[in-house]
């Protein structure tokens, strides 16, 4: 089997694809800020800005996975996060895949976001070749380092397989999954009882890396970009409850009227979060599984929660 490396690979979704493309049985080279001391078989390579020698690095990679990012900024400390964004999410990864293309590296596969294509959908889910419309910064600069990375293949012949995905869920999972999951630990109530009629699609940890592996090899991966997610959405609440199954708590959810909670939170400056919470975002995945002959595995529901 091919060698893969995988940067950002002691991350959330860089260990799922690490141990998914291991269990595929390809050779894998873990491509990691620092390395911890079980991380016998992870080459350490500082910040990626750091311009480490990638032609060393790559050589000898057929498939290069890019999971490194910069998201899920909870509390920003940037004075202009859009350029933070646009230097570690565009820029390195475009500095990251011309190098790939000088070593010779066959494929690229880029851990893009659907947030690329908005904030929330109305009556039918994203797909693929939706008008682009990101709606944060973080979105932004992914968009950008798509259209960028379509160039290198245009002048290299590095073939780019982009992948976008929802908020991925897992134990352990980041941004504000992360927050929900320590409120519960906290055992802090959540009003979000009567959140039960939207629908939001998310990827577990186990769907996106099975979709990973799978991206590697196949031949109909590079082109268009490849929407995923588990085929499987939920409302809120049923977010809130799957999390609280994986994580292994149980969740004190009241009752509050929908438009009393989303008042509040425009009131507090929140309507993201008002979106989040309350508005639908759904995902087509029906081009994917046609194009790579796929089906998402059947996500990990954890297990029942302590009292």
């Amino acid at each position: 089997m091919s060698l893969v490396a995988v940067t950002g690979a002691s991350g959330f979704v860089g260990q799922g694809v690490v141990e998914a493309l291991r269990s595929g049985g390809h050779d894998v080279l873990p491509v990691v800020r620092r390395a911890a001391r079980q991380e016998n078989d992870a080459l350490a390579v500082g910040n990626l800005g750091e311009n480490p020698d990638w032609s060393g690095i790559l050589r000898g990679v057929d498939c290069l996975v890019h999971c490194a990012a910069r998201a899920h900024v909870v509390k920003e400390g940037e004075p202009d996060p859009l350029s933070a964004f646009r230097l570690a999410n565009r820029d390195l990864t475009l500095t990251l895949a011309r190098a790939a293309a000088a070593a010779g590296v066959r494929r690229f596969v880029f851990l893009s976001s659907v947030g690329v294509l908005g904030a929330e959908t109305k009556g039918r889910g994203f797909r693929a070749d939706d008008a682009i419309a990101p709606h944060s910064d973080y979105a932004i600069s992914k968009a950008e380092a798509e259209s960028g990375l379509l160039e290198i293949a245009a002048e290299t012949g590095l073939e780019i397989v982009i992948i976008r995905a929802p908020l991925v869920l897992g134990r352990g999972a980041k941004g504000n999954l992360a927050t929900l999951a320590r409120s519960m630990r906290r055992h802090i109530p959540l009003p979000l009882a009567l959140a039960t009629r939207n629908r939001r699609d998310l990827v577990s940890l186990g769907t996106l890396a099975d979709l990973i592996v799978r991206s590697v090899d196949h031949p109909g991966a590079p082109g268009q970009p490849l929407l995923v997610a588990d085929g499987e959405p939920l409302s809120t609440r049923g977010i809130v409850e799957r999390l609280a199954r994986l994580e292994g708590v149980r969740p004190h959810l009241l009752p509050v009227p929908l438009a009393v909670l989303r008042a509040a939170l425009r009131v507090l400056g929140a309507d993201a979060l008002a979106s989040q919470l309350l508005g639908d975002l759904e995902v087509d995945i029906k081009a994917t599984c046609e194009r790579l002959d796929w089906r998402p595995p059947a996500p990990d529901l954890g297990q029942a929660s302590r009292q």
